[in-house]
């Protein structure tokens, strides 16, 4: 039989790697459950990571010692950076990955884990023992005991795939749903739903005329995810652009009354901001085109995945409709796109560790959620497994704030504000963009990481390194003076005013048109000690030059708020007593239990009104 361990992580999915990795590492014993060894970290869906705001999360991750940007940048096959006409809090790295090799090094990776074990078997409920979680019961009837358990079942529960008017369970294409833990749960009191989420279909391409659509290709000086030593990527495979036209919307409408989405079959609620291609043609009718993205599945595959024409509908009206696409003329298909409905629970009834309110030690993590994304999934996974260890070592919870991280971000957004379709994250979630960059999540959070035992004292002696550099090249730029007859020529080219006399370098930088790293390439400025620094230095001097301002006011902005995520309200408060709260209020306030006047003042019906009373009754 097995042995007990500290915790239990139930799912081998993004959310479930990084709680397994995090917990492990911090010196804990883990066994990780997965209903099939061979998909440890699959990409369900598309082959890529990181994207807008998704690629500050994957560097937080990394900063935090977690493994996605490092898995991420040793099988990716082409890298970009996004959003690069945009200022730097926009910035977002993706890197499309090799789908198989991707799954392989993320086992590999766990597997060179010490205190990781692995069980392939299927969970069926929770042990738990007044009102705390002592294990889990598998399918095999066995039971096995652990401090903790972290739930990340992905689309699993009770998952429904939906293919037309067929239907079938399973939890993803050709693998079982799991069934009987979202009953145990509602029966101890938890609150559930039900969303939908979909995938395309994957066709060959060897069928595909790449003639006709247009050729997307990677960064000429790509980056990478991981702080690490990592390398960044040499070689790169190309993506493609085409559209769906006129006659797709015709096929495909003629064929909605088929639709499971539209004939009512599907109760789930889907993702708002990635429709699938039937919810496109209706929502914007108006439209007459949408972008399809042609990407590969791999270096040594001929399989794409059609990214933008997720569906649900008959596998006769997607053949007949995607073979209006430019391009698609004689595709073959591999496999069909399908919709899959599965159970959530509501956020608001967890912690901000992610431990749940009812039963302690209990931790969902990813898609159990309402969330959508690997990356997403990934970080509330990593946030699950250190505060699960940190718990069993009966030491302080870590509870990222929204100034700190996107993953601060996001969980804050699930605990204080629910959801109701799939959560997906956004730069324009965050208040702090300015402050939240790509650049500096190593900055950010590594020494937090490394105080809890996570991130490694290398990977501290390298951010303080980092900082050391940028400070020293900033005082070099702040004490070189340049002369009208060194930077007229060079500020012409660059289409800005000329000086009339000598200004220190640091001040010129401040204008848009002049770029430090150009600078630095620049024959003009050859002579200057600039170039003994390396591009990731330069940049983070750059960036602190020219929005010095900005950034000094969200610090600012920030510190407020927090003065009130300092006003802490005990768990068991009676809001019900405070009759000038209003009825909306007292009943969210309940509901959702609010750790700090901070967290209070986010509840959607809160008013400023609401927070004042609670402010007078604490004696603030």
């Amino acid at each position: 039989m097995l042995s007990d361990y500290d915790v239990i992580v139930v799912g081998g999915g993004h959310a479930g790697c990084e709680a397994t990795a995090a917990a492990a590492n911090m010196g804990l014993k883990v066994l990780l459950v997965t209903m099939n060894m061979n998909t440890i970290a699959q990409m369900s869906c598309n082959p890529a990571m990181g994207g807008v705001a998704k690629g500050q999360i994957v560097r937080e991750i990394d900063a935090m010692g977690g493994y996605s940007g490092i898995v991420s940048d040793k099988t990716a096959v082409q890298f970009r950076m996004l959003n690069m006409s945009k200022g730097p809090a926009m910035w977002s790295p993706r890197v499309q990955s090799d789908r198989w090799l991707f799954a392989q090094e993320w086992r590999l990776m766990l597997e060179a884990t010490k205190n990781v074990d692995f069980w392939q078997d299927t969970v069926v409920g929770i042990l738990e023992e007044k009102g705390k979680v002592i294990g889990v019961k598998t399918s095999l009837g066995i039971e096995i005991n652990s401090k903790a358990v972290i739930l990340t079942n992905g689309t699993f529960l009770n998952g429904l795939i939906h293919i037309g008017d067929k239907n079938f369970g399973g939890g993803r294409a050709a693998e079982r749903n799991s069934t009987g833990i979202t009953e145990q749960l509602i029966n101890l009191g938890f609150d559930h739903g039900r969303m939908k989420t979909g995938t395309p279909p994957r066709v060959d391409a060897r069928s595909l005329d790449f003639s006709k659509m247009e050729e997307q290709k990677g960064d000429l000086k790509p980056s990478k995810f991981s702080f690490s030593n990592t390398e960044a990527i040499k070689k790169q495979l190309s993506c493609h652009i085409t559209y769906t036209n006129p006659n797709t919307h015709d096929i495909l409408r003629e064929g909605l009354d088929r639709s499971p989405m539209f004939s009512g079959i599907i109760e789930g609620t889907g993702p708002r901001y990635c429709p699938s291609i039937e919810e496109k043609i209706e929502r914007f009718s108006d439209r007459d085109r949408h972008q399809i993205f042609v990407e590969p599945e791999g270096w040594n595959t001929v399989e794409i995945y059609v990214n933008g024409f997720s569906t649900s509908l008959p596998l006769d009206v997607q053949l007949k409709a995607i073979k209006q696409i430019q391009g698609f003329e004689n595709v073959k298909l591999f496999r069909p796109g399908y919709a899959i409905e599965y159970d959530y629970f509501p956020p608001t009834q967890l912690k901000h560790t992610l431990e749940t309110k009812l039963i302690d030690n209990l931790y969902f993590a990813g898609q159990i959620n309402g969330t959508t994304g690997y990356e997403e999934a990934g970080a509330q996974g990593l946030m699950a497994g250190i505060n699960a260890a940190l718990k069993i070592k009966e030491k302080e919870e870590l509870v990222l704030q929204r100034d700190q991280a996107y993953i601060g971000v996001l969980i804050d957004d699930l605990i204080t504000k629910g959801t109701k379709e799939p959560y997906r994250m956004f730069t324009s979630r965050a208040e702090y963009r300015i402050l939240l960059r790509q650049d500096n999540a190593d900055i950010r959070l590594t020494e937090l990481s490394n105080n809890i035992g996570l991130a490694s004292n290398e990977r501290l002696a390298k951010v303080v390194e980092k900082q050391k550099q940028t400070d020293t090249l900033l005082e070099y730029l702040g004490n070189l003076s340049i002369s009208p007859e060194e930077a007229n020529p060079y500020l012409e080219k660059a289409n800005t005013a000329p000086i009339k006399q000598k200004v220190k370098l640091y001040s010129l930088l401040s204008r848009p048109q002049i770029s430090l790293n150009k600078l630095k390439d620049s024959a003009d400025f050859e002579s200057y000690d600039i170039n003994l620094y390396d591009d990731e230095i330069v940049q983070q001097a750059e960036i602190r030059i020219k929005y010095q301002g900005y950034i000094e006011r969200e610090k600012e902005m920030a510190d407020k708020i927090n003065r009130l995520e300092g006003i802490k309200i005990h768990s068991d408060f009676d809001y019900h007593k405070l009759k000038s709260l209003s009825s909306e209020a007292r009943e969210k306030l309940s509901n959702i239990k609010p750790s700090s006047i901070g967290q209070a003042s986010r509840i959607s019906g809160v008013s400023p009104s609401d927070i004042s009373v609670l402010l007078i009754h604490l004696g603030r």
